[in-house]
Order: structure tokens, then sequence, then C-alpha cells
């Protein structure tokens, strides 16, 4: 098996909390984490990272990322083998 590359959309509960889940979310080590803006002032974090091809991998960090204080959802935008 072999790796791949994950990006997810994490929207935090409300604009004030971006930094400190940003902060949260850089000790998972991603390979990038930026924000993005979505309308009206509000932004969400793209956290990419690459992890391995197995079973439940995806579904772990999905749960790390969801115990993040103030995180209101997480979408896996794109799940893509590495080379």
């Amino acid at each position: 098996m072999g790796d791949v590359i994950v990006v997810l959309r994490i929207m935090p509960n409300g604009p004030e909390n971006v930094e400190q889940i940003k902060s949260d979310a850089k000790r998972l080590k991603p390979q990038r984490l930026e924000e993005e803006p979505i309308a009206f002032g509000i932004k969400a974090i793209k956290f990419t990272t690459i992890i391995p091809d197995a079973e439940g991998e995806l579904e772990r960090l999905e749960n790390k990322l969801r115990s993040i204080k103030n995180v209101h959802n997480i979408e896996v935008l794109i799940v893509s083998r590495s080379l």
C-alpha cells in the first residue's frame, strides 16, 4: 500500500475561531494549511496532508479534526494517490 494526498475543508463555528482552529490543526502536521474565503467574510480552512492508504486512516484524521474546539464541519475535497 502507498500513501494518499487528502485535502479537507474545515468550517469553523464562527469567523472569530479561524486562527484558533489553524493553531490546533498545525499539531497534526499538515503539508499545507490555508484559509479559503467562502462569502461575507466567512473563511474555511483547507487542510492538506499525506496519510497511509489503509482502511480507517481517513476516518481517524477526520475524527481528530472534528475534536478540535469550534469546528462546525469537515468536508473531504480531494483524495488522490501520491507518486
